[in-house]
């Protein structure tokens, strides 16, 4: 990746003199380990969505860290597992492709809990790809003791010599510096990448699928999280008033694979999809910095997971 050419939107203005380094870094860790949290803390806006739930990414996101000395793309991709699914299958082959070619690897591990199985599969994981160099990222410091901050910090340094061994938290933004500074030193010397005013590659249209897919996430359980997908179907511009911009009007479809869970996503009275629209409303409206009207429908597509044609539809090429 850090061969990409300036096409995707190298602005005029953007630092160019020596020293200048730019480069592609992806997050890896076990669920919850504050991968999307710590991209959008970087980024500095909502650019990948976060839940509790596992394999709440799904899509190579792209966040840009501008900075003077030099550009940070993080590209926050699903996490490792063992697939059970077509979709899994191909989350790990995006894993795959893209971890291979980045410049740097992040770990993420959490300051509060101990290191586990996943976390030792992961790591084990990184031979296999050579190219990038490796730092351990011990996140979420913020909700950890001293004491098991020094402990967790000897562990990561037990497990493999890195590149660099950074302590951060995204919430209170404590040495997020630190870690974009230590990043971009082992990035390439390089012009910009993207324009400066750009953060994110990723269309409006899948921001707001994804910011619907996220507040449909929120109090899912079971096996319901990783059967929601959501899409932008349509959207419609009313006129403006006043000098300012109209009411933007977006028509949008959540997914789901069987009957019973469509009737879970609706609620009783469809109180829960007025919630989930309401929720997501509020953050597309954040988004976009206007007004907006948001017709949800709920939609069943048999087993889309295992489906090529179906994942197809969804934007699961």
């Amino acid at each position: 990746m850090s061969e990409q050419q300036p096409g995707a939107g190298a602005a005029e203005g953007s630092g160019t003199g020596p020293g200048f380094r730019a480069g592609f870094v992806s997050f890896v860790g076990r669920p919850n380990a504050g991968k999307s949290t710590l991209t959008n803390a970087l980024v500095g806006e909502k650019v990948a969505i976060t839940s509790p739930q596992p394999q709440t990414t799904r899509r190579a996101i792209r966040g840009i860290v501008h900075r003077p000395d030099g550009q940070l793309i993080i590209v926050d991709t699903p996490g490792i597992h063992r697939p059970r699914t077509l979709l899994g299958e191909r989350l790990n082959a995006l894993v795959e492709a893209t971890l291979g070619d980045v410049d740097v690897i992040g770990f993420c591990v959490p300051a509060n809990e101990k290191l586990g199985p996943g976390d030792r599969f992961i790591n084990e994981r990184l031979d296999d790809f050579p190219r990038a160099r490796k730092v351990a990222i011990l996140t979420k410091v913020d909700g950890a003791a001293r004491g098991e901050v020094i402990d967790q910090l000897a562990r990561l340094g037990a497990l493999r010599e890195w590149d660099a061994v950074v302590p951060v938290s995204s919430m209170t933004r404590d040495r997020l510096d630190v870690l974009s500074g230590v990043l971009l030193g082992l990035m390439p010397e390089s012009p910009p990448l993207y324009g400066d005013a750009q953060t994110t590659d990723e269309s409006e249209d899948d921001r707001i699928a994804e910011l619907i897919r996220e507040a449909a996430l929120e109090g899912a359980r079971e096996e319901l999280p990783h059967s929601l997908a959501a899409t932008v179907d349509d959207r419609e511009e009313r006129e403006s008033r006043d000098g300012r911009p109209g009411l933007l009007e977006i028509y949008a479809s959540i997914y789901v694979e069987r009957d019973s869970q469509k009737g879970i996503v609706i609620g009783r009275g469809g109180a829960r999809l007025r919630d989930v629209g309401e929720r997501a409303r509020r953050e597309i409206e954040a988004l976009l910095g206007r007004r907006v009207y948001l017709s949800l429908r709920v939609k069943v597509l048999k087993e889309w997971q295992r489906d090529p044609k179906a994942l197809g539809r969804l934007g699961f090429e």
